[in-house]
């Protein structure tokens, strides 16, 4: 019988998309293995980069758009739309990956541009807005959104706020008016694997602004901008979402979805597993092979890697990872339901040229799952 495998990997992050994961992994089985393969490539994602791709691949049509990327400068950026369905990728407009040089910028970043896609979404008669919040450069609490949704940020003097978390500081007052009018009828759907509050210890500022940048003084500036934020986002809906799990989520733009687009969220790997019938894939296959760039705690919070496992464990269907690295246990991988992982850095250690050959030696762990779980 030739095997069947469904190679399902997330990308490995800075270094190989998800799609370069498959091809690199696909060589490698094909040569370990020596004979006929039948090899059914599902590249995923969880809500970041890559899964714009995802939804156009699975059938959706791509439209370009002028808008600002985070920090102001003019950019062209994409969503996708079907049947009066719109996918929004944040990180198209206000991701890390748009920074003008790679120069973060924790204060100033905004996620206006991302509200200029939906704006246009919205006025193509697109009635339901999802919004994948992944690898965001921003920690603004989804202000940019609003505000170019049509929402008026105000000081103490009633002035209109700028840009960025750090202006914050000076909100007053959240005027919703024209938003509410632009925005009626349109259902929102959030997808984030993130469960972090927007304020505390575990909020947006202190666990994510080290990612895009921040100083402990930033993450201070920060904390005390979202704070005064939300208590002027309370006071304008009545809705007091800064604890709520996801909140935090993208530099707080899940606060903004639940409190002024009264959003859905919902599990971004499991949206993405739903667009590409990973369900119905799954069903006959030997083998699944899944993976990303780092196998750990946070793998096992509803990570990609994780929900193709428990999809593939119901199916029936073993499962085995392919990592950059890997700091699960054996028990912590069997209780995911991945039998084992194969990783680079159990070929090449020193990370830095572990990234630089990611394809050359994904190709090699490929050729180590053929020979290790094919034989």
């Amino acid at each position: 019988m030739i095997p069947n495998l469904l190679i399902a990997p997330d990308k490995f992050k800075g270094s190989l998309s998800a799609d370069e994961v498959v091809e690199s992994l696909a060589a490698g089985l094909r040569r370990g293995y020596g004979k006929s393969l039948d090899i059914d490539s599902c590249p995923i994602a969880d809500g970041g980069d890559g899964t714009l791709d995802i939804a156009v691949s699975a059938g959706f049509r791509r439209t370009y758009v002028n808008v600002e990327g985070p920090t102001g400068e003019h950019i062209l950026a994409s969503y996708a739309q079907r049947g009066g369905v719109a996918f929004v990728e944040l990180a198209e407009a206000s991701g890390l990956r748009r920074l003008p040089g790679g120069a973060l910028a924790p204060l100033a970043a905004s996620t206006y541009g991302t509200g200029q896609l939906i704006a246009d979404a919205i006025s193509r008669e697109n009635r339901t807005v999802v919004l994948a919040i992944g690898g965001s450069a921003t920690s603004d609490g989804g202000a940019g959104l609003v505000q170019a949704l049509g929402a008026r940020l105000l000081d103490a003097r009633g002035d209109l706020l700028g840009r960025g978390g750090g202006a914050l500081a000076h909100i007053e007052q959240v005027e919703l008016t024209d938003m509410k009018e632009r925005v009626d009828g349109v259902e929102f759907v959030i997808a984030s694997d993130v469960d972090n509050p927007l304020l505390g210890p575990n909020g947006a500022a202190p666990v994510f602004g080290p990612q895009k940048g921040a100083s402990s003084h930033d993450i201070d500036v920060l904390e005390r901008g979202l704070s005064l934020w939300a208590a002027a986002v309370t006071a304008a809906t009545g809705k007091y979402a800064a604890e709520a799990p996801g909140s935090g989520a993208a530099g707080g733009v899940g606060f903004a979805g639940l409190t002024m687009l009264n959003a859905t969220l919902t599990s971004g790997a499991d949206m993405v597993l739903d667009l590409v019938r990973f369900a119905d894939r799954v069903r006959g296959a030997t083998l699944v092979i899944t993976g990303e760039g780092s196998l750990d705690e946070q793998t096992l919070r509803g990570k990609g890697p994780a929900r193709v496992a428990h999809l593939a464990r119901r199916a029936g269907v073993p499962v085995v990872a392919a990592a950059g690295r890997c700091t699960l246990t054996r028990q912590g991988l069997a209780a995911a339901g991945i039998r084992s992982a194969y990783t680079l850095a159990a070929i090449e250690p020193d990370p830095a040229l572990s990234m630089a050959n990611a394809g050359p030696l994904l190709e090699q762990v490929g050729m180590q799952i053929a020979r290790h779980e094919l034989a």
